[in-house]
């Protein structure tokens, strides 16, 4: 049976940063304007616990956590860089590190988080919680970039940013972002998790998608096919819902499952001109033994007052893995 750090140091950490972020619900019933009908208590402290017994994953796109410096020299009013105050971004560690820590889960995967810096100041909040924490680091000015925290020490790293993806086209392009291996000792069976952000529809590229997740799932199919007896699970912001060319690519010939299909339509997790998408996904590689998904365990948090999460406008995604039976 796998051990869990103390959750006591959680639970403290949670109750002093709980006035930055106010309500953290889980989803249920949508009101008006935006709020998801659920009730809690600010301290977010109420919200379903999992089974210690499980291992529990978390994807949550914290929205363009950027710092205090210009590092593209492009951060005027409508730029996409933004550059906060030192006490706007103490506020949004804070909000954020709230956010994280309601979840309870073992792995959090994390997307638009600019550098290590932005992620120093999360750990270092976090107080120990979760000590394996690894940026997917792109080296441009500006990057938002996927992260990983971990209650378990990290084995093995590996990056897929530089896996050149052929279009039929003609010409090659790239994941838009680090596509994460990483290797967990959980104590237990090994835990493989990918953590993911495809290419934004702003500016679209609709074969750029495809090709990353058809190059995803070869790399997890791979991994799978290299750890048969691990528990693997890929997440993230993958930009594209449940039908979409992606997303078949990546559960087609029951390769990968979208653990929260069980729980829709309350499976959304951002809304964009009062449509309802559900575009952040965690997903099972079934190749490998390691772990079974929890039936209806993913639960999707909202903002009691809106459709984001945290300060986010994403809301993020937890699901929990059965391990040892």
């Amino acid at each position: 049976m796998r051990r869990h750090p103390p959750r006591t140091l959680a639970c403290a950490a949670l109750a002093a940063l709980c006035g930055a972020c106010g309500a953290l619900v889980p989803a249920g019933t949508r009101g008006g304007d935006g709020d998801d009908g659920a009730e809690t208590t600010t301290d977010g402290l109420d919200l379903p616990r999992p089974d210690p017994a499980d291992i529990v994953f978390a994807t949550f796109n914290v929205h363009l956590f950027f710092d205090t410096v210009c590092d593209s020299g492009q951060c005027g009013h409508g730029d996409f860089e933004e550059v906060a105050t030192p006490e706007f971004f103490a506020y949004r560690a804070d909000e954020l590190t709230a956010a994280i820590l309601a979840l309870d889960a073992d792995v959090v995967l994390l997307e638009e988080v600019e550098n290590q810096h932005c992620l120093d100041a999360l750990t270092d909040r976090l107080g120990g919680e979760y000590p394996s924490a690894v940026l997917g680091e792109t080296g441009f000015p500006a990057s938002v970039d996927v992260a990983l925290l971990s209650r378990f020490p990290v084995l093995e790293l590996r990056r897929h940013a530089d896996t050149p993806l052929q279009r039929p086209s003609g010409g090659v392009t790239w994941f838009a972002r680090e596509f994460l291996e990483v290797h967990l000792d959980s104590g237990g069976p090994r835990v493989i998790a990918f953590a993911a952000h495809f290419k934004a529809k702003n500016d679209d590229d609709p074969e750029r998608r495809l090709l990353e997740a058809m190059k995803a799932r070869e790399i997890v199919d791979a991994s799978a096919s290299e750890h048969p007896e691990a528990l693997i699970v890929m997440g993230g912001d993958l930009n594209d819902t449940p039908g979409s060319p992606p997303l078949e690519a990546l559960v087609s010939r029951g390769g990968l499952l979208r653990v929260a299909a069980d729980i829709a339509p309350d499976d959304w997790t951002y809304r964009y001109q009062d449509v309802y998408s559900a575009i952040d996904h965690l997903l099972l590689a079934t190749a490998a033994s390691g772990g079974r998904y929890v039936e209806r365990s993913a639960l999707v948090f909202h903002g009691k007052t809106g459709d984001g999460y945290g300060g986010s406008d994403h809301a993020a995604l937890r699901a929990s893995f059965r391990v040892g039976d």
